[in-house]
Formats: structure tokens, sequence, C-alpha cells
């Protein structure tokens, strides 16, 4: 049976082109920074965020943690949205390694959170409070419906941070498709943060890997604690080679998931029984709700039609469009979602 899996774009391939790079790659040892072809990766990340320097890890979940462990103390206070990946996620690992206490700001329907409580929370801060040393952000913003955070809104946020002396980290596991869908260079959407994770292994459809962006002087302390975690790589460069073709190619190709996404948003618009505003969807994330059985049932009945996508819990559901998803799979989940709904609404 044919199936289209909607899940995340973590389930993305490498494309041909990525194989044949990872194949013929140069390499050296990354950890004495010998490797050319990771070395050249980085320069080029590094380039194109408009930052000093960049440094490639596992995954977007390390990317973060260094980041902060970079730019924070134990005993420290973060600031972030409380729909945020790296407050919800990641295993506590900020928690446990880095030994911070998260403070979450309500996240916005815009995709950011409230700047006034962000201000008189930072105002607040006096003798028994933790000491507030960073702001994290997060761009796209998954589960406040894969919303765009806009350069001005960064800005804003920004402002405030550095008045009270605080860096600022974005989380931008899907910072190019924010990008893409604000037809901005990507330098645009992180010049008031002063560090910056993205994956390369969601939409940019790389097998492994993350980058971390900032300041070199951040990149060498995240890259002692990358050696720490004991996360340091020797001939990187199979991974990075796939990486380089992402930058190169596979930015622009982003927009073909957004409109797919929007296509999915319409067809699902038009099935009785789904609750959903197509016009609210901006980047490759579709959310909705579709009523009935239990969620974890009706996905169990949508794999059993080929379509695969995750319950959110209580009726909300996500469906992530990416590389290797056309617009013929789409029309597919559409109507192996319909004769679902329809059939449990008999």
């Amino acid at each position: 049976m044919r199936t289209v899996d909607l899940r995340s774009d973590t389930k993305s391939l490498p494309s041909p082109e990525m194989r044949r790079a990872i194949a013929k790659a140069e390499l050296g040892d990354d950890d004495s920074g010998e490797d050319p072809t990771v070395n050249r990766l980085e320069a080029m990340a590094a380039k194109m965020l408009g930052k000093e320097a960049a440094l490639l890890v596992s995954s977007g979940t390390q990317g973060n943690l260094v980041s902060i462990l970079a730019e924070t103390n134990r005993g420290d206070h973060i600031l972030l949205g409380d729909q945020t990946h790296i407050y919800l996620g990641e295993g506590g690992g900020v928690a446990q390694i880095a030994g911070v206490s998260l403070y979450p700001l309500k996240n916005t329907d815009d995709g950011l959170f409230s700047l006034d409580e962000m201000k008189a929370t930072l105002h607040a801060g006096e003798y028994g409070w933790p000491k507030a040393t960073l702001v994290c952000i997060e761009n796209t913003q998954n589960l406040v419906g894969g919303k765009v955070v806009t350069p001005e809104m960064m800005r804003q946020a920004g402002e405030i941070a550095r008045s009270y002396n605080l860096p600022v980290h974005l989380d931008g596991a899907r910072l190019f498709n924010a990008a893409v869908y604000l037809r901005v260079p990507v330098a645009e959407l992180v010049k008031d943060v002063d560090s910056v994770t993205f994956c390369l292994s969601k939409g940019l459809a790389c097998p492994v890997g993350s980058i971390v962006c900032g300041s070199k002087k951040m990149v060498d302390e995240a890259r002692k604690w990358r050696k720490l975690l004991g996360s340091s790589m020797r001939q990187a460069g199979i991974i990075a080679a796939a990486g380089v073709v992402a930058l190169e190619h596979m930015v622009d190709r982003l927009a073909e998931d957004h409109q797919n996404a929007y296509r999915l948003a319409r067809g699902l618009a038009s099935i009785p029984g789904v609750e959903i505003d197509p016009e609210g969807v901006q980047t490759n994330l579709v959310f909705c709700k579709i009523a009935g059985a239990p969620g974890n049932e009706l996905s169990q009945r949508f794999a059993e039609r080929g379509v695969k996508f995750y319950h959110m819990g209580q009726q909300r559901f996500r469906l992530v469009t990416y590389y290797g998803i056309t617009s013929e799979d789409i029309d597919y989940a559409l109507e192996g979602i319909e004769a679902v709904v329809r059939k449990q609404g008999r």
C-alpha cells in the first residue's frame, strides 16, 4: 500500500546530489579543525547568517544546548516562550546539564511572546530571583502553527534584551522556512540575535546535522562544550558535504513545501469535521482539529489508509510537508483523510 508520511520534515531523505557529494567528500579530522568540507560548510553558514563563526553539531537539540552552555552559568535564568521546543522538549537537557532555570512567557498567536510580559519579568528580577542572563526565541514557532517571527518582532525583542545586557539565542530549526516565506535574506532575520541554531536535517533535507552561528568567542566556547558532551567528530565531512549542497541548492526549494502545505490546508478545510484556517498556514506546518474518535485512534485509522501524521493531544493534529512530498501525495493524503472522517461521521 502506498504511504504518505506527513509526520515531520525530519522524515526527508537526502537528494541524489547530496548522496554524490557525500561519496566524494574531501575529509580530514574535524576534532583538530582539519576537515576541509566541514570548514567550508561552517564558513558558508557564518557568511549566510552574517555571523563571525559557525559550528557543525549533530542535532538542533545539541545546538541549542551548547549555545546555552556557552552563554550562561549554572543557576542562571532563561526567558523563553511556553510553547517552545527548548522548554517543552529536548529531554530537559538545559535544566539537567546547563543547570539553568526556565521562565516561560506565554507565546502569542504571532509566534513570539508578549514583549510587555518580557519587560515586566526582567524589571521584577530582584534579590532572591535567579539572574536572568539569556532570552530564547523560536522561529518558525512550531506549536503556534509554524508561525514566522518577523524581523521587526525580532528587533523589538532584541532591543529589550540589550537594554538589560542580555544576549538572545534563536532556535531557528526551520529558520530558512521563515526567510523564504518573508522573502528576506536569512541574515536579516538573525541580525538582532547573538547566537542561532538551524537544522540541516529538516526542510533542507540533509541526513543529519545542525549548525550553530554566533561570535567567534561564543562559537569557540560552544565547541568546547560539544567536546565535553562527547560529540566531537572526526571525518565529519561526510555529514557536511550534504550541508553544503543544502545551502547552495535547497533553500529556495522550500517554497514548494509551503505551496503544498497550503494546498493541503485548503483541502482539509473542505472536509466536514475538520477545523482549520488555511489562511493561517505560513510555512510547511499544518495544524488542524478533527472531531470524532479519540486522537490516537484516529491516527491509527489514517495510517491504515496510508497517511501518517502526528496527533498533538486532544483532537489536534500536525501535518508537515517537505522534500519528497509532491502535490500528488497531497491529493492522495486528502482522499485518505476524507474517507476516514466521512466513515466515522456515518
